[in-house]
């Protein structure tokens, strides 16, 4: 409440925050906060001792780092992608004053929805049994489940690739992708927004091909490519625009290197075999690899210049974005400058002219 008589203003309220904690987890927070509502602080009245009215206490709602925060119509309010990023999600109503008749306002009352998405370097892309896991237990410190049936990953597994230098490279194993996955089949959209938080995508593909169940038709390498290029274009096309690179798994298999020229024939003339499919599985844009390389989990054929390939890759991304970053910044400094000039221009002018009418 505001003071009438003195004119006193009254405190603001307090506001809602969503905060990223390091050591926090959904589950921690859902236990703590069985009730899932959360309330600031109301601002204090104002009186003789204090016409300013002090603004009420802050809530913070502490999350694990990687938290999209949605409104209840899907918006996306904002993104925490690192320790101690926050997001306002609920603000304090006015404090009583002259303009609102010295009668407080009330605060933001919303829902808000948390969704956790992984955060890695890189982003493991393929069907069910490609030898994603077996691959990542190959490149990294992981020991995901691995097995002959299709579906072993059924969440996300984390592994980092360690260099000699003791430089390190989170890559992620996400669930398989099958056909229908932006329709939400299968792992659907539980698959797709953890590839939105990888820096890179690395396809891994069986060069013997790919068939989910005897109901389901055969898919030759080429045409697994080109559908998981779909899935990812048809979910948001903008994952396209993520570097990417191909693993062409299990070359160790019979006949493995006679498919895989084949395989890189189709890759540098897409055109020359696109017209051999229906038109429901061709992408607007193909996918355009910076490096593909043949590898076996099995034998470990491929797997040092596999892991060179995603380092350099990486390497590069991160170049571009500092030079970006450096021009962008520059570019400020060049405005700033010329405004400041412009204005020392203008102030000279007028000091000119005010002498000339002296």
């Amino acid at each position: 409440m505001g003071y009438p008589r003195l004119g006193g203003e009254g405190g603001k309220g307090g506001d809602v925050w969503v905060v990223a904690k390091k050591k926090m987890t959904l589950k921690q927070l859902k236990d703590k906060y069985p009730q899932k509502r959360f309330v600031a602080g109301g601002g204090t009245n104002s009186r003789i001792s204090a016409l300013k009215g002090s603004k009420g206490k802050d809530c913070e709602i502490p999350v694990p780092v990687g938290i999209s925060v949605t409104d209840e119509n899907g918006k996306i309010i904002g993104e925490l992608n690192k320790e101690e990023d926050r997001i306002l999600v609920a603000e304090g109503g006015l404090g009583g004053k002259l303009l609102t008749n010295f009668l407080p306002l009330k605060g933001q009352k919303r829902v808000i929805h948390l969704d956790l998405k992984l955060i890695a370097d890189v982003g493991l892309v393929g069907f069910p049994n490609a030898g994603k896991s077996s691959l990542l237990s190959q490149i990294s410190h992981a020991k995901p489940e691995i097995a002959d049936y299709a579906f072993t990953t059924i969440k996300p597994e984390l592994g980092k690739i360690m260099y000699d230098d003791f430089k390190q490279i989170s890559v992620a194993d996400l669930p398989g992708l099958i056909e229908g996955a932006h329709m939400n089949k299968g792992m659907g959209h539980k698959f797709l927004k953890h590839i939105e938080r990888t820096k890179q995508l690395l396809f891994v593909v069986d060069i013997s091909g790919f068939q989910l169940s005897s109901e389901t038709q055969y898919r030759t390498a080429f045409e697994t490519i080109l559908l998981l290029t779909k899935e990812l274009e048809l979910y948001n096309e903008k994952l396209q625009m993520k570097p990417a690179l191909l693993a062409v798994n299990k070359m160790d298999l019979p006949n493995a290197e006679d498919k895989f020229h084949e395989l890189m024939s189709q890759l540098q003339n897409p055109k020359d075999f696109l017209r051999l499919f229906q038109k429901n599985m061709i992408p607007e844009r193909t996918m355009e690899f910076q490096n593909i390389i043949p590898v076996s989990a099995i034998t470990g054929e491929g797997i040092e210049a596999l892991k060179n390939c995603i380092r350099t890759s990486l390497d590069e991304h991160a170049s571009r974005e500092d030079e970006a970053y450096s021009k962008k910044q520059l570019l400020n400094l060049q405005v700033s400058n010329t405004v400041s000039y412009s204005v020392q221009s203008l102030k000279h002018a007028v000091t000119s002219s005010r002498k000339d009418i002296t």
